[in-house]
């Protein structure tokens, strides 16, 4: 039976191209900001182009943060893809006339590249960690990465003892300087770049989350 997707519609651009690529690995998919839906899918995925501040501003609409954040707490897979990958973090220095904070799942900022050139718009290669699902396969190819701002540490601390976390899986890239391009934290994943636009690694990717759900 194939896993069930949901591609959170929340005004965030074309997303047309995620539901083809999802489509094309084997999920079933579904376009959608309905609550009951995006709950009990198999997975659900978080796209995100433009404005980091104009991206929370269309989530929170749709009650995008409870979501995620019931999704999570019963372990239910997540994926956040560019600024979707942005907004699990508490905020960004980037530019608006109405900042608002982001998800918050987990801690600091994203801020600007320091780059000579920036947009980062183009194939970069990855250095994804021993153990890695997402990158199972691909570790060495490059992806399509299209943003001005990232993470650029990783500041999540875990504990010891038997109700520890998993370690987090963090893949860095480098333009400019290193930045966060992919995380594999429990069931809540995301990557910088856009797997739907990076061909047939991009396919790959997609297709190890959705066999993982």
């Amino acid at each position: 039976m194939s896993a069930s997707v949901v591609v959170l519609d929340y005004g965030s651009g074309n997303v047309r191209s995620a539901v083809r690529a999802l489509e094309h690995v084997g999920a079933e998919v579904t376009l959608t900001s309905e609550r009951e839906p995006a709950l009990s899918a198999d997975g659900l995925f978080v796209p995100g182009v433009g404005n980091f501040h104009a991206c929370m501003a269309g989530l929170i609409a749709a009650d995008g943060p409870r979501l995620i954040d019931a999704r999570l707490a019963g372990g239910r897979p997540v994926l956040g893809v560019c600024v979707g990958m942005q907004v699990m973090f508490e905020g960004s220095s980037e530019p608006s006339e109405r900042p608002v904070a982001g998800v918050g799942e987990w801690p600091g900022t994203v801020s600007r590249l320091a780059a000579p050139v920036v947009p980062h718009m183009g194939w970069s290669t990855v250095e994804p960690p021993v153990g890695t699902v997402l990158f199972a396969g691909i570790a060495h190819e490059r992806f399509y990465f299209v943003h001005s701002y990232a993470a650029h540490a990783w500041d999540l601390p875990t504990g010891d003892g038997p109700f520890a976390a998993v370690e987090p899986q963090v893949t860095w890239a480098c333009h400019g300087e290193r930045f966060v391009a992919a995380v594999e934290n429990g069931p809540l994943c995301a990557t910088q770049f856009h797997p739907e636009k990076s061909g047939d690694a991009g396919l790959r990717l997609l297709e190890n989350w959705v066999k993982a759900l």
